[in-house]
């Protein structure tokens, strides 16, 4: 199914409630003037208050598993609004809240 594409303006949360931000740009590929995001690149997750037996054990990085499936820019797949990531150390997801709405890919 067609989805949106993920852009570097997208709100992206970890379940916990941690931001997720992109730790490489794809600066060829714009959407609503932002540069898009591709998959095999891992992203940051800070604020993550994830709490285990009263230590804390946050969320830190998110590494996307799915992807457009027919839309690539520099040979890798782009991340869309229904891909969908696993966050690590927790193996916990991520929750994509706000993304550019004007460009679809498959």
């Amino acid at each position: 199914m067609p989805g949106y594409l993920l852009s570097v303006g997208a709100s992206v949360t970890c379940v916990h409630g941690g931001q997720a931000q992109a730790l490489v740009l794809n600066l060829r590929v714009k959407a609503s003037g932002q540069p898009t995001v591709q998959q095999p690149n891992p992203w940051i997750v800070t604020g993550c208050p994830h709490i285990v037996s009263g230590a804390p054990l946050p969320c830190v990085t998110a590494q996307w598993i799915t992807a457009a499936t027919r839309v690539r820019s520099q040979g890798l797949p782009l991340l869309l609004d229904d891909s969908v990531a696993v966050c690590t150390p927790n193996g916990t997801g991520v929750s994509i809240l706000t993304t550019q709405v004007r460009v679809k890919a498959t």
